[in-house]
């Protein structure tokens, strides 16, 4: 028998389960937002229905994969079609960076954010103009580098990152970060993220002469400041300077020294700061950072929050379209995808089910005798739905012609009276 479906359900846009569409909704909603006990507690004081969390987590959890599903789809459709994307901002910041998230058995998994934003070059409330990102919306994904980077390209696309007229990629030194900028954006402005430059200058400086050395705050002070307005080189001639035969770990000191000094050649086009801030772009990846705590950490990370590996996906995508303020456009489309899944191929192999070679090889054991139940013969009955509409057979236009009867009848009954 083929699939079927009840017209007043297609009518009604009515869910697997018992719960009405609103319900539905506000549980997965909910439960995108606060532990799902606490979600289901919730929507029973608000709606005074009984729910349980098993109930919440299971939905959410539903209505996230079918998100992932059409994400996926869309980067691989856009692939395929490459369309043009649409217009992007003038100046336009791509960062990103990881979170880790547990696990189960005690396990821990970096989340890999791609946050976009519009830079807008503003005044703060002391009037000194300040550099910002403003309308900024997250990707975060529970994958390799590869993968995350071909699945974001459904925010980069959405976002106008190919067409918008400067890109600037405020990361930290990671190399993935860089394999991401050439994949979506080559000719993006790189900078390596202002703090983590200053962070690695301290190491060197603490390694010298010692944490918490007032030597060594008063030196990052000074190349703190002349990196960020002054020249590069003079900042890495002063690393080449500092005193490390007189560090207590003399060794440990030149070995810092040299690692922080190499690092930050490498970078040298990177960490021209003074160059970029004159042409009003962003030094640091805050931006992404925010975006860490508030999208990812801020529901996954909770006290006691263990996640099965294959629920992070699910909740990431949700917590990103509610953290993009795109709920409204989004949910429609979840709720298509839960009630017109697609059809399974009929022909999957049981290795394409998940069985290994040794399980698909195995015959299936013979299962306990079972009681045949014998189907009755079949009925000619008129039948009930045609074309997907329902015939003068159905249930609903009996009960209708019976309540017009009744009603007739009471009409008849009191104009006699």
């Amino acid at each position: 028998m083929g699939r079927v479906f009840s017209p007043l359900d297609e009518e009604l846009a009515l869910l697997p389960g018992p719960l009405s569409p609103r319900l539905h909704e506000g549980l997965v909603r909910l439960g995108t937002w606060m532990p799902f006990a606490r979600a289901a507690a919730e929507l029973g004081w608000f709606c005074g229905v009984a729910i349980g969390a098993a109930t919440a987590c299971r939905l959410t959890e539903a209505a996230g994969a079918a998100l992932v599903g059409l994400e996926t789809a869309e980067a691989d459709r856009l692939e395929r079609a490459a369309p043009p994307s649409r217009e992007g901002p003038r100046v336009q910041q791509v960062s990103a960076d990881g979170a880790m998230v547990p696990l189960r058995r005690g396990e821990w998994a970096e989340v890999k954010t791609l946050a976009i934003g519009e830079v807008v070059a503003t005044r703060g409330p002391d009037g000194v103009p300040v550099v910002r990102a403003t309308d900024v919306s997250y990707f975060s994904r529970l994958t390799d580098s590869d993968t995350f980077g071909r699945l974001a390209l459904v925010e980069v696309h959405r976002r106008g990152t190919a067409t918008a007229g400067t890109v600037v990629a405020p990361v930290d030194g990671s190399e993935w970060l860089q394999g991401l900028i050439d994949l979506h954006r080559p000719d993006a402005v790189r900078i390596l993220d202002f703090p983590h430059a200053v962070e690695r200058l301290n190491a060197a400086g603490q390694a010298t002469w010692g944490i918490g050395a007032p030597e060594a705050a008063a030196w990052l002070r000074a190349q703190a400041h002349e990196l960020k307005t002054g020249d590069p080189d003079a900042v890495l001639a002063a690393l080449r300077a500092l005193p490390t035969h007189d560090a207590a770990d003399r060794a440990g000191a030149i070995q810092t020294r040299d690692e922080t000094l190499a690092y930050l050649s490498k970078r040298r086009v990177q960490i021209a700061y003074a160059s970029f801030l004159a042409c009003g772009f962003p030094i640091g990846s805050g931006m992404v950072e925010s975006g860490n705590k508030n999208t990812v950490e801020a529901r996954l990370k909770g006290t006691g929050m263990r996640w099965a590996r294959p629920g992070v996906n699910p909740m990431l995508a949700l917590r990103c379209a509610v953290c993009n303020d795109r709920w409204a456009e989004v949910w429609p489309r979840i709720v298509r995808s839960l009630r017109h899944p697609p059809a399974p191929c009929p022909t999957r192999s049981r290795r394409e089910a998940g069985l290994s070679a040794h399980q698909a090889s195995r015959p299936i054991p013979n299962p306990r005798p079972q009681r045949v139940r014998v189907a009755p013969m079949p009925v000619d009955r008129p039948r009930k739905i045609v074309d997907g509409r329902p015939t003068d057979a159905h249930d609903w236009k009996i009960a209708a012609r019976r309540a017009a009867e009744r009603k007739a009848a009471r009409l008849l009954t009191s104009a006699k009276r």
